[in-house]
């Protein structure tokens, strides 16, 4: 079932334990590029990188590139709620928030496609 994680570490070895974390870093690999944001997420990125990457991407859009940043959330289909929620005034915690976010929604894509294939 799409878990409730308390952290990204948590997810990320959630999807490691499932066998579902190539899935999850293939899922990221496709959004981004729909979204014509370009990120180098090779396929044996371990977890911890692939936060590091994604954190430091949404960190950069956010300061940049906004738009962008407005459109992969698009593309992803992050709930706007969701961002809404973050509070803090921080950048680098916002983008670290939404990075989660971002995560979670993948996940999801991930998870329900395992799930509901036949």
């Amino acid at each position: 079932m799409v878990n409730q994680f308390p952290n990204i570490a948590a997810l990320l070895e959630y999807a490691q334990e499932n066998s579902l974390y190539r899935d999850l870093v293939l899922q990221l690999r496709k959004d981004f590029t729909l979204a014509n944001v370009f990120v180098d997420f090779p396929d044996d990125i371990l977890p911890m990188d692939l936060k590091t990457v994604i954190h430091e991407k949404v960190y950069y859009l956010i300061m940049e590139r906004f738009s962008e940043y407005l459109n992969l959330l698009y593309i992803i289909d992050v709930s706007e709620n969701a961002v809404k929620a973050v509070k803090s005034n921080d950048v680098v915690e916002i983008s670290g928030e939404v990075s989660f976010e971002i995560l979670k929604r993948e996940w999801q894509k991930v998870w329900f496609r395992k799930k509901y294939r036949s």
